[in-house]
């Protein structure tokens, strides 16, 4: 299964997306033709996660620039750049398709589009290995591991496979892996609808837990690792994911649980310096108010809800990218014994 992909047609193509807004209950592929339909469809989360919607801004630029006269193609990869701002791989997307169309037009565009979906590809599977062989160097007397995630890292976030969650397929393809516990993911339950949904077809072992339950989980010492993803690594190495990571880190650090970070290269921003400077996206009371139209709060109630938080290098003990893994100075598996 690919989440996102172009669909080559007569006269030009379109790009092709799992919508993730009606996922575990259905599988429902959208064909995209106009550039605000993605635009929507990104908004809405119906194609979500930091490699995927780089893939996305690059596919919309390919996307824009066939059908569209050049001005208004490239107001179109404006919006499109904008729809989403934690997330710096949907930037990198727009940026890497509008840049090859300066220097050879539309079908430069494309190229470098499909470019960017067959690198996420084999990002996504070299992050698998370079993941679950550091968790041999960190845990060498545990040959199956229980580990703890949270939102949806997997295929769904990617375009196969996925990230954090794709490390956790590698372990379980190579029978190491006893379980996953699967924090639920408040407000939207990306992790209980689609990290859950993604590792039931995998056949892998798992449990879905509240968010609330995790620190206690970890404190009792029933974890062996943690594995995130994010949406933007500032230069310092704090990292922007899903709200609910800082927390985790937290309490991995009290429980001496390690605690990676998984995502690809492009991930790493070097423009932004820590992570304070990253711009943190609120999405308004409704997701958080009711919950697939249903009121789950009082009438005119109002709710902060801001999609990511930031979690301090020093919480982080390394970051796994598909070139290299960054280990904290301040790396905790080593107090693994105390546990």
């Amino acid at each position: 299964m690919r989440t996102i992909d172009w669909v080559p047609g007569a006269g030009g193509g379109h790009i092709r997306l799992v919508d993730q807004t009606v996922l575990p209950a259905e599988l429902v592929e959208l064909d995209i033709h106009r550039p605000d339909q993605l635009v929507d469809a990104i908004r809405r989360l119906a194609v979500r996660g930091a490699p995927a919607l780089g893939v996305a801004g690059a596919l919309g630029v390919a996307l824009a620039v066939q059908d569209l006269p050049a001005e208004r193609a490239r107001a179109a990869a404006a919006e499109l750049r904008a729809a989403r701002p934690t997330a710096v791989n949907l930037a990198l997307g727009v940026d890497t398709a509008l840049a090859a169309f300066d220097s050879g037009g539309a079908p430069a565009a494309l190229e470098a589009a499909l470019a960017v979906r067959d690198e996420d590809i084999a990002a996504s599977k070299a992050m698998a290995s370079r993941g679950a062989d550091l968790l041999t160097q960190l845990l060498p007397d545990r040959p199956r591991l229980t580990v703890m995630t949270l939102c949806n890292t997997g295929a769904l976030a990617a375009v196969e496979h996925g990230t954090a969650l794709g490390v956790v397929e590698r372990l379980h393809l190579d029978g190491r892996l006893e379980r996953a516990l699967v924090c639920e993911t408040r407000p939207l339950l990306q992790g209980a609808r689609l990290t859950a949904w993604e590792l039931a077809r995998m056949g892998a072992r798992y449990d879905v837990i509240v968010d609330s339950a995790a620190a206690t989980t970890l404190a009792g010492g029933a974890v062996d690792a943690v594995l995130v993803g994010a949406d933007r690594i500032a230069a310092n190495g704090d990292t922007a994911n899903k709200i609910g990571t800082f927390s985790l880190a937290l309490a991995a650090r009290h429980a001496y649980v390690p605690f990676l970070v998984v995502a690809p290269e492009t991930t790493v921003d070097a423009d932004t310096p820590h992570g304070d400077a990253i711009e943190i996206e609120d999405r308004g009371s409704d997701e958080v108010c009711s919950f697939r139209g249903v009121r789950t709060t009082p009438e005119g109630a109002t709710a902060l809800n801001p999609a990511f938080d930031v979690t301090p290098a020093e919480l982080i003990t390394a970051i796994v990218t598909d070139q290299r893994v960054i280990a904290n100075s301040g790396d905790h598996s080593t107090e693994q014994e105390k546990r």
